[in-house]
């Protein structure tokens, strides 16, 4: 019974961690779109608060039930295959990914923000990507 609970809350922290990473860089082409200093501060403010108060703790929740779940019969997950190897390095991946989000609010609150809307736009798509891989190789296991 207790893996069924740290299932399911790991499965909501991915979803609100997600949630940040696919919202935070849409803010992002806002305000690099944005002209006028009241909407830079908005922006600034709720890029912030969605970073520190929701993607931070999401993030960490996924990891410590992530790794919570292993613990509990690592065999079942490493002994069946290179798949598990695959997503724990997809998941560095985004969590690097989760980082230069974090990096990023620090340069538009300090008004150094160099990059146009569109790479913004591109940006946007990095977590969508590894999101498809990540759930393609927990439920198909390919490998």
């Amino acid at each position: 019974m207790l893996y069924l609970w740290l299932k399911a809350f790991h499965i909501v922290s991915v979803v609100c961690w997600f949630a940040g990473l696919f919202y935070l860089p849409r803010l992002f082409v806002y305000h690099a779109q944005s002209e006028d200093a009241v909407s830079r501060e908005r922006f600034c403010l709720m890029e912030r608060k969605l970073y520190r108060f929701i993607m931070g703790p999401a993030m960490i929740a996924a990891l410590i039930f992530g790794i919570w779940l292993i613990s509990l019969n690592p065999s079942a997950y490493f002994g069946q295959g290179g798949w598990m190897h695959a997503k724990l390095t997809l998941v560095v991946i985004l969590i690097g990914y989760h980082h230069m989000c974090g990096a990023q609010v620090k340069r538009f609150a300090r008004g150094e923000n160099n990059r146009s809307h569109v790479f913004y736009r591109w940006f946007n798509e990095v977590p969508v990507l590894l999101l498809l891989a990540i759930v393609i190789l927990v439920v198909v296991r390919p490998f």
